[in-house]
């Protein structure tokens, strides 16, 4: 079976340090990542849009949240998606975006089916599940040869089938994680391994951890999907000196953008406007650039067919998701 190489890999060298040192440096990770998260209250009942008070010289404030499903721990999700939601308000006068991140997925999954938010992106499971719960699709993520799921390994691990991770523990993000979960159980399973039984499953919580559990050698391989891999391989050299993606999935359709039905459509409309025309700006370019993305575009519930078909297959190959 051939390996898939890195894309762009880097050639900087190994860190020398020491395990204790790195996991004293994850560990100061997981500690940022937890205060973030202590912030992160349950969401109020009420659920209709929030008026600020009225500032001198202003017109009164509408605020939507925008949920982001966990791409990444919260320190790294508000980095990341912060400026969007300044460049909406920048763009749609009298309206604000709050931010909403989320400790894991259950936590995520939780918020979004009860109809906490007002704006998401979740990942395409959640997409087609957000349907019976209120939401409607009205765009996506591009680079839809991005959304696959990636399996790394350690390159000294001496793992080269499928077959030789029989008995062995495999790290995972979630359970409903499509691409770093869900597209690489599948692919095990396609290639001879019963998952549920000839591995060790590990579900981790993050994408970070799915890879670092890899790279600390707590568990063989570790599953992904291509975005968290390059963003942590170039803070990190050490990771790309040392791991490897051993096997990729085929693509589904990217990330949706979901809206909750009873958000006005003009409104709508204006954030759409605003999110599909990033890709034409030097500013808009620059907020895409930190999701390893090149644009925002239109889309519908009917964009996500493929996704609710392969859905039905992995529940019956695998293993039920609901």
């Amino acid at each position: 079976m051939s390996t898939t190489k890195v894309t762009g890999k880097l050639k900087a060298q190994a860190s020398k340090e020491g395990r204790s040192c790195l996991l004293a440096r994850v560990a100061a990770v997981i500690l940022l990542a937890m205060g973030i998260s202590a912030c992160d209250d349950p969401e109020p009942k009420a659920t209709a849009p929030k008026f600020g008070e009225k500032a001198a010289g202003s017109a009164l404030q509408t605020t939507y949240s925008f949920g982001i499903h966990p791409l990444h721990n919260p320190a790294r999700l508000h980095e990341i998606f912060g400026p969007m939601m300044r460049h909406l308000e920048n763009r749609i006068p009298g309206i604000q975006f709050r931010l909403e991140a989320s400790r894991n997925y259950a936590a995520y999954d939780q918020k979004l089916y009860e109809g906490k938010f007002h704006f998401s992106l979740p990942n395409p499971f959640q997409t087609i599940n957000s349907l019976n719960h209120g939401y409607r699709v009205f765009g996506k993520m591009g680079d839809d040869d991005n959304f696959r799921g990636i399996i790394l390994v350690r390159k000294d691990s001496g793992i080269e089938n499928v077959s030789d991770l029989k008995g062995k523990a495999v790290s995972f993000p979630a359970p409903t994680a499509l691409a770093a979960t869900m597209m690489p159980q599948y692919y095990l399973q396609s290639h001879g391994l019963d998952v549920m039984k000839d591995i060790d499953i590990r579900y981790v919580g993050s994408q970070e951890s799915s890879v670092m559990n890899v790279f600390l050698g707590d568990t063989v391989a570790g599953a992904t999907w291509p975005p968290p891999w390059w963003l942590l391989s170039a803070e990190r050299p050490e990771l790309a000196e040392n791991l490897e993606v051993k096997w990729e999935t085929d693509p589904l359709p990217n990330n949706g953008l979901v809206v909750r039905e009873d958000v006005p459509g003009d409104v709508v409309d204006k954030v759409a406007a605003v999110l599909f025309a990033l890709h034409t700006h030097d500013e808009g370019k620059e907020i895409l650039s930190r999701m390893d993305l090149s644009r925002f575009e239109a889309a519908s519930n009917e964009t996500y067919r493929p996704v609710v078909e392969f859905v039905a297959t992995f529940s019956s190959a695998v293993r039920p998701v609901k």
